[in-house]
């Protein structure tokens, strides 16, 4: 996992935080969960292909022992 990852994960929590806080006091309830939900997602799609590779090397690792 590189450093830039995580800084990227870090603006799209601060951006999403930004614009659901902006979204609720509008009273666009409903659009705020959807900008979060949609966050979510977007930080999953980056994380699994890591979280793949984390089990796969533990299951490597015990087939060897």
């Amino acid at each position: 996992m590189t450093m830039g990852l995580i800084f990227k994960i870090a603006a799209v929590g601060i951006l999403v935080a930004l614009l659901n806080q902006f979204l609720k006091h509008s009273g666009r309830e409903e659009h705020a969960y959807l900008v979060s939900l949609a966050g979510l997602i977007l930080v999953l799609t980056w994380i699994v292909p890591y979280i793949y590779d984390l089990f796969t090397t533990i299951q490597a690792l015990f087939q060897i022992g």
